[in-house]
């Protein structure tokens, strides 16, 4: 069936200025890091696309290595987008990345121009595209010189298969130097992609301040603490098909004493304003100025339609944010 989409899809989402750029993104985004692979049926995954963007979720952000196998989100993605999504090309922001593990040898990996370029080529032959609005280098290389990861980030936007360039997963001192490097190209560095949650803070004292002096914006992964700011677990059980079940980020050892006191506390204020747990974990990372946009993953229709409802909820006060800081403690989960 020919999908034609709301006509009402931009009436009800917000959009964010990525720094000091002419990029606005969505309040909350969708990654397909998980559930876009070739072990998900495509008509869901299909569902689940179609309904972002009607409502109002107009960047989609993968990477070379999703899936999995790797490679086939974005193989997915890129035949949904050719019977779907063609006709609306230009009010998507689609995004990829590359510097994990993809093929083997010593040229698929980490941030050497060689690969960079080479993944973004292989990138737009799975997305069926010709550019992708932003392409990171999704990790720093510690043997590679930041000059050359930059260099190939400015190729890519100078020859047209790139709009922006982006990084992820860089310290702030790291940040800084990538900033200067691409400058020298004469490229702005838009946006950086790091982790965030209540119980991930790391970036608040180094990065926040870096993001504005440098003018750029962020884009935040793991909102939700890979499912534990949830009510998953809250009963101190696991279910067969959570994260902590099948995850290697996660395992049972970080469902202790310590992160069911913070949860359950969380989860209770959260109910005060008749929000879930997750929405609550998404208010407050929009309270941040630095951030532009929360990456958001959904397994269903449902699922993504909860998350954006968080998007109804008031911003926080004074009170309640200061409700929540005893319970919002960087390490909590993580082993």
């Amino acid at each position: 069936m020919t999908f034609n989409a709301a006509e009402n899809r931009y009436s009800e989402m917000s959009y964010r200025r990525t720094g000091r750029s002419g990029l606005k993104l969505p309040a909350l985004s969708l990654g397909l890091w998980h559930n876009f692979g070739h072990e998900r049926p495509i008509d869901n995954q299909r569902g689940i696309l179609r309904r972002a963007f009607d409502l109002g979720v107009t960047h989609f952000d993968l990477a070379n290595n999703y899936g999995p196998p790797p490679g086939s989100a974005e193989t997915n993605f890129g035949r949904i987008f050719a019977e779907d999504f063609r006709p609306y090309r230009d009010e998507m922001i689609i995004s990829s990345k590359a510097g994990y593990d993809m093929w083997a040898g010593p040229y698929g990996d980490f941030g050497s121009r060689k690969y960079l370029l080479s993944s973004l080529d292989a990138s737009l032959g799975r997305l069926g595209l010709d550019y992708v609005d932003i392409f990171y280098s999704h990790r720093p290389d510690p043997e590679t010189p930041i000059e050359e990861t930059m260099g190939a980030l400015a190729t890519a936007v100078q020859s047209g298969k790139a709009l922006y360039a982006g990084i992820s997963n860089y310290s702030p001192e790291q940040t800084v130097a990538a900033y200067a490097a691409l400058a020298e190209h004469k490229i702005p560095l838009l946006i950086h992609q790091p982790r965030y949650s209540m119980f991930d803070r790391h970036i608040e004292d180094g990065l926040f301040p870096v993001l504005d002096d440098l003018g750029m914006g962020s884009i935040v992964f793991s909102p939700l603490a890979q499912g534990l700011l949830t009510d998953r677990y809250l009963g101190g059980s696991v279910p067969s098909d959570s994260r902590v079940a099948t995850s290697r980020f996660l395992n049972e050892s970080s469902l202790n004493a310590t992160y069911l006191e913070h949860a359950r506390a969380l989860n209770a204020i959260a109910a005060d304003r008749g929000q879930t747990l997750a929405q609550l974990a998404v208010t407050w990372i929009l309270r941040q100025p630095q951030v532009t946009s929360v990456l958001v993953g959904a397994s269903s229709i449902g699922q993504l339609e909860q998350t954006v409802a968080a998007l109804e909820a008031p911003a926080l006060d004074a009170d309640e944010i200061a409700a929540i800081e005893p319970h919002a403690v960087h390490g909590t989960g993580m082993n």
